[in-house]
């Protein structure tokens, strides 16, 4: 497992890379300097993401929540301090695990987890929310077609759904795709 370490304290930084280094885990990376990290980062392209700042102030957490957002990854920050706000700003950018005054290297391996098991989880969620919105869009398109299926051909709703699945089925596509065709080929062509 490839690990990033984001910290601009050398000292704070050992701390976390020997605490990674006693669970195993010695593909560690150290940033040092932040100028030019998310570059840095998209090389290095690390499983997971350790962030500690001392405190974090409004333009350094927005910064780092961008990047949280930008590189898809489990990422863990420590912080020495924080409010609800900085909690409730980190969640929303997808941070896992948002450690507060907790950098202690033995608890850098379950932490580690932590971040790992709440990012997939997180994850497997937002894959299931845009598959039940594309479900949405399809069925809507599929009920858009057949009412103009209905309307121009004068047949009934069984009959509309029975010529979108042969269309379908004749052009190889699926009957989202031939429903979509038609909702929008009557848009453009409107009162023609």
């Amino acid at each position: 497992m490839r690990i990033a370490i984001v910290d601009e304290s050398a000292a704070r930084a050992a701390v976390i890379e020997e605490g990674l280094h006693d669970a195993g885990l010695r593909d560690v990376t150290i940033f040092v300097e932040r100028r030019g990290i998310a570059a840095r980062l998209e090389a290095l392209s690390p499983d997971v993401v350790l962030i500690n700042l001392a405190n974090p102030h409004r333009d350094e957490l927005e910064e780092l929540f961008a990047l949280s957002r930008a590189m898809a990854r489990p990422v863990a920050m420590f912080v020495d301090q924080s409010d609800t706000a900085g909690i409730e700003a980190a969640v929303d950018a997808g941070v896992s695990a948002y450690v507060v005054d907790g950098l202690k290297k033995e608890r850098i391996r379950p932490i580690l987890e932590l971040a790992i098991r709440r990012f997939r989880a997180y994850s497997r969620l937002r894959t299931e929310l845009d598959e039940a919105r594309s479900a949405l869009a399809e069925r809507k398109a599929i009920d858009q077609a057949k009412a103009l299926l209905m309307k121009k051909r004068g047949i009934d709703e069984p009959a509309a759904y029975a010529a979108l699945r042969k269309a379908a089925m004749d052009s190889g596509r699926r009957i989202g795709d031939v429903a979509d065709a038609i909702v929008t080929a009557d848009r453009l062509m409107g009162d023609l």
